[in-house]
């Protein structure tokens, strides 16, 4: 590859790692609204807290989503303009994430990724560069993710509920509050570990395109040439969200409806839940669906008429443009990119 084309690679990794930023930054409401919104920690010990176990995940998780992720478009490594399709498909992301940011949406990072990525390999080589079945995997969860969370939430809330049906309230809500650290804790393992993923997988895309690596390469803490990226992604989500999102926690934890300790702890376990198995199987789900679809099953078990569905109704409206606006961002900016560079 030419000197330029080099560094357009090391400017698209930074972008990668910009973009892991303003994830964690974006995201952060995901793993502290609740424990915020119930008062059992303040919003800068809480990201600090989130942020943590973001970093952690690294040691806990297997890269199976990053696997996903950089296998959605067919990436010919004969072909080093594929480098500019994987930093259009970031900037598409990056623009929608900025946004909805700006619009205190709790939209999905991870489907801006998606959609970006998609639609820059689409404007650049037509449909059939997508590799249907990842990408089919990824908008099926877009229902099922809340709707795990909200299942999980709501049997939760149940059954502590009869355990704890003779205790008296301030008793509850003294467990509680210690167990939301707990459940935090684990929410936000399951945040970084799923999401942190996805821009490794970009990041293995573009060194597929460039020719720096091979398609089948697998991620490993064992293996130095891989360490860099699985460090350097966690590193920049742990910072997104030690930064946090003050704007989209007040959306996510305050507004939807009022937890109690309790339900906060239900709803973080459940989203966790939900956030371990999707990553286990390898599948990028929004995290943001997820906290939200189990903080609507334990609001409906808690206080049904106080949920507010209008600020529901605007979240599950930015869910559904979410891929397709990113996707056309993206490729606005593939079109301006083959004009400019003339690839």
């Amino acid at each position: 590859m030419t000197s330029v084309m080099w560094m357009v690679v090391i400017g698209t990794v930074v972008a990668a790692l910009v973009f892991d930023v303003i994830n964690g930054f974006h995201d952060a409401a995901n793993s502290i609204a609740t424990v915020v919104s119930t008062r059992v920690l303040s919003p800068r010990v809480a990201v600090l807290w989130a942020a943590f176990f973001n970093f952690i995940a690294m040691l806990v998780f297997a890269p199976k989503v990053a696997d996903t992720i950089s296998k959605i478009v067919k990436i010919n490594a004969a072909d080093h303009a594929y480098v500019y399709v994987v930093l259009c498909g970031l900037l598409g992301a990056i623009v929608w994430d900025l946004v909805t940011w700006w619009w205190a949406l709790p939209t999905s990072s991870s489907h801006a990724l998606i959609g970006g990525f998609a639609g820059a390999g689409v404007a650049y080589a037509g449909w059939d560069v997508l590799r249907w079945e990842k990408l089919l995997e990824a908008v099926k969860f877009i229902p099922l993710a809340p709707l795990i969370g909200f299942g999980v939430g709501l049997v939760l809330m149940l059954t502590v509920y009869w355990l704890f049906r003779r205790w008296r309230p301030a008793q509850v809500d003294k467990l509680f509050r210690r167990g939301q650290l707990l459940s935090a804790a684990l929410y936000s393992l399951g945040h970084g570990g799923n999401d942190a993923q996805k821009t490794m997988g970009i990041i293995v895309a573009l060194l597929v395109a460039s020719g720096a690596m091979n398609a089948d390469v697998e991620l490993s803490l064992m293996d130095p040439s891989t360490l860099w990226i699985i460090l350097s992604c966690h590193a920049a989500m742990g910072i997104g969200t030690a930064l946090g999102g003050w704007r989209i926690v007040r959306t996510m934890g305050m507004k939807i409806t009022k937890l109690k300790p309790v339900g906060g702890f239900c709803a973080e376990t459940g989203g966790a839940f939900t956030l371990f198995f999707a990553t286990h199987l390898g599948v990028p789900v929004s995290t943001t669906h997820t906290i939200t679809g189990a903080i609507i099953g334990v609001g409906s078990i808690t206080n049904l008429s106080g949920i507010k569905w209008g600020v529901a109704g605007r979240i599950v409206i930015a869910w559904l443009v979410t891929i397709p606006a990113s996707a056309v961002v993206a490729a606005g900016g593939l079109y301006l990119a083959r004009r400019l560079v003339g690839f």
